[in-house]
């Protein structure tokens, strides 16, 4: 079959990866795609959030089947262009990516099904939000309501710097995103990621893993999108998995079927576990990025077949096969991160680190220049690596890393440092 991935990121270079070892893949198509992504499908330049243009491209090009990456197209309702267009695709309309697209849509769809989140209200005037921030104190969560590319959440420690973040969201740092905000209780507990797949119906639970939000070793500094990822992860036992599908994710499935808006693609679960009870911090519509590049690592070419029977509605009679192993992967970045940061540096040495079933080195924000390869994002590189254990992962990862001459970029180096 045909196959177009939307996306040009570390994620979708994965879902790449994994795809192109299915025998079911003839051609891979990816849009916009990166230097690494070329060197193994074809990229194409295409809006990836208008749905009418890719519904067209996948016309002209004998497309099969579509898998959206990131949240912006679903949101935009690509999903639903080419179901109109009679072209089958991995990922939720836009009325059920509202999961992600808006947090008070989340709290509001978990209250009626029961499921266990933080305490939260909503607010679109600055004073009455901080006057509720006064009344709860902190540590407090300030977020976006929309989507805001894995930025729009601030985890204030003081009151301070909880008003702080109101002035910042509602004066239009992220833009239309910020127009609403929805203040949270502060968690505590120790949280990870947990993914399963759906197709309107029936529910396929395939990994967990955990990632690191702040850009500092020792989890400090700000958050990023995400420093490295490993998998699975190990606070998320069968017991709190099991607890997590009964009290949280089938719930939540049941309340979207019944309003009209059965779930279709993978759904990302954000939990915070504490004394083996988990807690929703909340739902994204697509992969996590780097949380993919571990999961497609481990799961390989499964990965394409499983993605098939969620889009086909055969999820019942599907099931994932695990190998008793452990992945991690390391984001390289471009220095300055999350801040401003420079764009066009060369990475060099990426001929040294062998790519093959246990090595992957995902290509983020990069593109080729004249022959060279160029860091064109902030977050860059995932150096990806599976291992009998995680500390063997982990020591094999950070050797790949060290043959990569990238003076301009830098990493984390204690990624699964909870874990170990």
């Amino acid at each position: 079959m045909n196959i177009l991935i939307l996306g040009g990121g570390g994620r979708e270079h994965s879902l790449a990866w994994a795809a192109k070892q299915n025998p079911k893949c003839d051609r891979l198509i990816v849009a916009p795609g990166n230097a690494g992504i070329a060197e193994i499908a074809e990229c194409a330049e295409l809006d990836i959030e208008d749905g009418g243009a890719v519904a067209e491209f996948c016309v002209e090009n004998a497309i099969n089947f579509v898998i959206i990456g990131p949240e912006a197209p679903l949101a935009a309702g690509v999903a639903d262009r080419l179901a109109e267009a009679g072209v089958l695709a991995f990922g939720p309309s836009a009325a059920a990516a509202r999961l992600e697209a808006s947090k008070a849509f989340t709290k509001e769809i978990c209250d009626v099904a029961g499921a266990p989140t933080a305490a939260w209200a909503r607010f679109t005037d600055a004073e009455a939000a901080k006057t509720y921030i006064r009344a709860q104190g902190a540590p407090i969560v300030v977020k976006a309501d929309g989507l805001a590319a894995g930025k729009g959440v601030i985890v204030a420690e003081d009151e301070a710097g909880a008003l702080a973040a109101i002035d910042e969201m509602f004066s239009g740092a992220f833009g239309d995103a910020g127009a609403e905000v929805v203040v949270e209780e502060f968690m505590t507990g120790e949280e990870a990621s947990f993914f399963v797949l759906c197709d309107g119906e029936n529910l396929l639970p395939i990994g967990t893993a955990q990632d690191h939000k702040r850009v500092g070793e020792g989890d400090t500094g700000p958050n990023t999108g995400g420093m490295g990822a490993y998998s699975p992860a190990p606070v998320l036992t069968e017991a709190v998995a099991a607890r997590a599908m009964d009290e949280i994710i089938r719930p939540t499935m049941k309340v979207m079927a019944e309003r009209g808006m059965p779930y279709r693609g993978v759904l990302y679960a954000g939990l915070m576990i504490e004394n083996g009870q988990p807690r929703l911090v909340e739902y994204n519509v697509r992969f996590g990025d780097p949380e993919c590049q571990v999961l497609m690592m481990r799961l390989g070419a499964q990965a394409l077949d499983l993605m098939l029977a969620a889009a086909e509605g055969r999820l019942g009679a599907a099931q994932a096969i695990w190998a008793d192993d452990h992945a991690m992967t390391v984001v390289m970045a471009a220095r300055g991160y999350p801040g401003a940061y420079e764009k066009g540096s060369e990475i060099r040495g990426l001929e040294r680190v062998a790519e093959d079933s246990r090595h992957m080195v995902f290509h983020a924000g990069t593109a080729e220049v004249a022959g060279r390869v160029t860091a064109t994002g902030g977050r860059v590189l995932n150096v990806t690596a599976r291992g009998a254990s995680l500390a063997e992962a982990q020591r094999e990862v950070y050797a790949m890393v060290d043959r990569i001459d990238w003076p301009e970029g830098f990493c984390r180096r204690d990624i699964g440092w909870r874990a170990l």
